[in-house]
């Protein structure tokens, strides 16, 4: 296990729980590309020269199989990020232990730099649906999150990395913005921000808001990881634009351009390109994670000497 890590952030916020920064040692400011089954050959053959992998952690909670054997030799060569889609972390209802239970020896199995999960639900009443749902930002789903984050990073020893969700409809309970409710949940468990500049730019144009705005509203401090994606163009029942997050197609202009100015204000990060339908050749992804890690720039405020990646300085 690597040496937990931990330190005051920029805006003064008291330093996460040594027992939930764990064994994340945080990935390199690089590009990186999701791991696919076609290509688990080709990048053990190509050994190309990618910054990490990611892979869905519910698509290798079984003991053994193919996907370990590939996972296993591959993991030796780059570093791996772990990215959840079914702990239902804005769910009504408590967390599934066992599913958590399956994360936790997945953890332990391949030391992870790091681990990440969505503000969403996809559970109710013992039902699983196939979707990641919006959560109204309110004070009742505030204390359920953050217990729901608290008890994930206590279970799993580290510190997690949030992502911030593509939205399709709002809440009328919702009291607090999307960026004030991720500020909070933050800020009481020390957890990160895993910035999807995609979901982002997707939720902003479906809700009519400004995503620059947005994104700098978040605490840009915290960012662990950086997703990009592709989108599909549609619209709703009245005619106004309606973009669907469908992880198809290459990265957006529009979506590029907002990452370079993410890039400007943090500094390189690690940032994923994710294509999960019609995947690509590898060297489609390979040549979209080599335009990321171009466009990484430096800090333009110098006042920011010390930005985090996962939460450790």
């Amino acid at each position: 296990m690597y040496a937990a890590i931990a330190a005051p952030d920029l805006q003064g916020h008291a330093a996460p729980n040594p027992a939930r920064a764990g064994p994340f040692r945080g990935l390199p400011a690089r590009g990186g590309v999701g791991l696919k089954p076609r290509h688990f050959q080709q990048v053990l053959d190509a050994r190309p020269d990618v910054g990490f992998f990611e892979v869905h952690a519910e698509n290798f909670m079984v003991d053994g199989g193919p996907f370990h054997h590939y996972l296993g030799r591959i993991r030796e060569h780059y570093p791996l990020s772990l990215h959840g889609v079914g702990l239902s972390i804005g769910a009504e209802g408590p967390l599934d232990e066992t599913h958590l239970d399956r994360l936790s020896r997945l953890v332990e199995r391949y030391e992870p730099a790091s681990f990440s999960e969505h503000l969403a639900w996809s559970t109710h009443d013992g039902i699983f649906l196939n979707d990641l749902l919006p959560v109204p930002y309110d004070q009742p789903t505030l204390t359920r999150v953050c217990e729901h984050v608290d008890r994930i990073q206590s279970r799993l020893k580290c510190r997690m990395l949030l992502e911030n969700p593509s939205t399709y409809v709002e809440f009328s309970a919702s009291t607090m913005s999307e960026t004030q409710f991720l500020r909070e949940v933050i800020d009481r468990t020390g957890c990160g921000l895993l910035l999807d500049v995609n979901n982002a730019h997707i939720s902003c144009v479906n809700h009519g808001r400004n995503a620059a705005a947005f994104i700098d509203g978040l605490p840009l401090t915290a960012v662990g990881e950086i997703h990009l994606a592709g989108f599909a163009r549609d619209q709703d029942a009245a005619g106004a634009p309606l973009l669907v997050d469908h992880h198809g197609s290459p990265v957006d202009d529009v979506v590029w351009k907002l990452y370079e100015r993410v890039s400007a204000r943090i500094g390189p990060t690690a940032t994923l390109i994710e294509w999960d339908n019609d995947v690509p050749p590898l060297e489609t992804l390979l040549a979209q994670a080599s335009l990321a890690q171009d466009l990484m720039g430096e800090r333009i405020d110098p006042r920011q000497s010390e930005v985090r990646r996962d939460g450790l300085s």
